[in-house]
């Protein structure tokens, strides 16, 4: 059977795009209005001007506790000749929100009145006309205008519709958008044995994701079953949801160019494709098509493509039917940490960490793969890079989109450098602790952690460098690399270092040795990193080529990425920490015990930020979470490590 391969129609420009889209649909019918309770309308769009019904206050009404008096009464009072006033008479005790008493016009406070009697009251200091005094319709007056039609209504708008005796408002109706998850490898999470997938098989989450970006841009989500790799089904899905009451479609999965990517044909045969494949990374194949002019879109099926097709194309639309303006963040002003490649003619979206390091927001490439959900739930912006450039340099000065606010960047603590997972119980003792500092940490490597603190680009590197020579750990590279440099070392543990292998060890695979041998497949960590120079070592002392290691080439970031390596069969061994291995059930041959240090420049140990770290080095709750990890020793934890 002959698979058909289809092709992108004709690649546009994400400005290009965006205009083909919002030009065809600028037309589409106006959403209709419905009346719902003021109390209920936070986050609606008016959908026509709203009119105070009342003034606000309806009644002249006393501002201060104390006595309403007619103004012109006082006049002439001083402290050299003071006058009487009368309660009951020309004087009246009110509170505060009282109704002013008839022919008064003005209330003098309670503190300054002298009381010379039960009825008689002595004033010093004259009052003016409307003193202390809120009149009719201060703050709102009735007929006047209170909100033009295209407002989002907010929880300070409620307060003022009530007070304008606006009970219910005419609101524009939310648009529904249906998606459609297509694919034949998906599983619904909400079934039971979803955890005991066959490979190939997905969990179905994008529906989800994108479902609550349309209920925050002020949508109604509707959720469609799955629909299997079928033309038929999916056509019928689509042609269903657009008779059946749906403002948009949205298809996931299916848009890309592959034998099985059916969105393509399914909507030039029901209706109209104005855009099929978009020059941006992530987010190329999203499709958008017209169905009985109601927008249908084919929605990348990676994560943080649907994510990225869904903020530059469903988006703008859906707020574009409700009046309002597309949502521009706050930017701000970044230097990467290290040189991002980019390919010309595509507009990449670089998802990135962001900290406050020195005088400078310094910002850390995060994976880059469309499949790679955690590479936008942590980062704190992007960082788009043109299609006519080739890429950054780490010293050029960019902008980055912010994903979180400046005042949470500020508080972040920036750790680069050698991966541990004793890095994650540190991140989430620093949140626990009730402050709104964060650790943010970026897995470069060991030398890469150096090279960080040597750029200015980092608060804190984790370190495990074994000088050959005597056995000590990152003493001697300090002084190597950062000679002029005053940096401090603070241990965080003791680790065990071994060969994870499967559970069983199916292999026999006993040492450093048995990498060279031919039916052993290994997976290195990448060049500078502290476990790739301590398995240097180890073959240059048993007179072993790293060319002799079938995999020595094939290289990952983290301890717990070399696990998974291991644990899917991709690999018989990988050199890494007693708690990667035990974490995913595996079996570990220990190699050395080594010592992972924290290096951190002294300009930086006296911030708040450092002592507040150090003070949860120190805690014995952090040290005996990292110690249930297994392959861990805290005895030399937070001492600082002298040359």
């Amino acid at each position: 059977m002959n698979k058909k391969q289809h092709i992108y129609l004709k690649m546009k420009t994400l400005a290009e795009a965006r205009r083909t889209m919002m030009d065809h649909f600028s037309g589409m019918a106006p959403l209709e209005s419905e009346s719902i309770p003021a109390s209920e309308a936070v986050g609606r769009v008016t959908a026509q001007p709203v009119f105070a019904a009342l003034s606000s206050p309806h009644f002249h009404a006393a501002a201060m506790d104390g006595i309403a008096v007619k103004a012109e009464a006082t006049f002439g009072a001083s402290e050299a000749r003071p006058k009487e006033l009368q309660v009951g008479g020309n004087a009246f005790y009110v509170n505060t929100g009282h109704v002013m008493p008839p022919e008064t016009d003005a209330v003098i406070m309670m503190e300054h009145l002298n009381a010379l009697d039960d009825v008689r009251l002595e004033i010093t200091a004259p009052a003016f006309p409307w003193q202390y005094v809120r009149r009719i319709g201060e703050d709102i007056v009735a007929t006047e205008l209170l909100f033009p039609q295209n407002h989002r209504l907010t929880p300070y708008c409620i307060g003022a519709l009530i007070s304008g005796g606006v009970f219910s408002v005419s609101v524009k109706r939310r648009p529904r958008v249906l998606i459609i998850p297509t694919g034949s490898e998906l599983v619904d999470w909400r079934k039971p044995g979803a955890l005991e997938m066959a490979p190939g098989k997905v969990l179905e989450s994008n529906t989800y994701v994108l479902g609550k970006l349309v209920e925050a841009a002020g949508g109604v989500f509707l959720h469609h079953e799955k629909v299997q790799d079928d033309p038929a089904a999916i056509t019928a899905a689509i042609a269903a949801a657009v008779e059946g009451g749906a403002d948009m479609v949205l298809t996931v999965g299916g848009s890309s160019a592959g034998s099985k990517d059916f969105t393509k044909d399914v909507v030039l045969n029901i209706g109209a494709v104005l855009v099929h494949g978009v020059t941006i990374m992530p987010g190329k194949p999203l499709l958008v098509g017209d169905v009985r002019r109601k927008p249908v879109f084919g929605i990348p099926g990676y994560p943080v493509s649907a994510i990225i097709a869904f903020e530059q194309f469903v988006q703008p639309l859906l707020r574009h039917l409700l009046g309002q303006p597309d949502v521009e963040r706050d930017r701000v002003a970044v230097y990467p940490t290290r040189k991002i490649a980019s390919k010309l003619g595509l507009e990449e979206f670089i998802r990135v960490k962001l900290g406050l390091v020195g005088d400078r927001v310094v910002a850390t490439p995060l994976p880059r793969g469309a499949g790679s959900i955690t590479s936008i739930t942590e980062a704190d912006g992007i960082i788009r890079v043109p299609d006519h450039i080739e890429g950054l340099k780490d010293d050029d000065l960019v902008e980055a989109e912010l994903l979180r606010p400046m005042s949470a960047i500020r508080q972040t603590i920036v750790a680069v450098g050698s991966h541990d997972n004793s890095l994650d119980v540190l991140a989430d003792q620093i949140k626990a602790g009730g402050t709104h500092m964060s650790l943010s940490s970026s897995h470069v490597g060991s030398m890469g952690g150096l090279m960080a603190i040597k750029k200015g680009a980092c608060h804190v590197a984790g370190t495990h460098l074994l000088d050959t020579t005597d056995g000590s750990y990152n003493v001697f590279y300090l002084k190597k690399y950062l000679p002029d440099m005053d940096v401090q070392l603070v241990n965080l543990v003791l680790r065990d270092q071994g060969l994870i292998v499967p559970r069983g060890n199916p292999k026999h695979i006993n040492g450093i040795q048995d990498l060279t041998r031919e039916d052993v497949r290994f997976i290195n960590r990448q060049a500078g990193s502290g476990t790739r120079i301590l398995l240097d070592y180890r073959l240059r002392e048993m007179g072993l080529a790293p060319a002799d290691v079938t995999g020595y080439d094939i290289e990952e970031y983290t301890h717990m990425s070399v696990a998974v390596a291991v644990l899917s069969g991709t690999v018989d061994v990988g050199l890494g920490i007693y708690a990667a291995a035990r974490a995913l059930g595996l079996d570990f041959i220990p190699v050395v015990t080594e010592q992972y240090d924290l290096a951190i420049p002294a300009v930086y140990v006296a911030s708040p930020k450092i002592q507040y770290l150090l003070d949860i080095i120190n805690s014995n709750a952090f040290k005996r979470r990292v110690e249930a990890l297994g392959g861990y020793s805290m005895q030399k934890t937070g001492q600082l490590i002298t040359s």
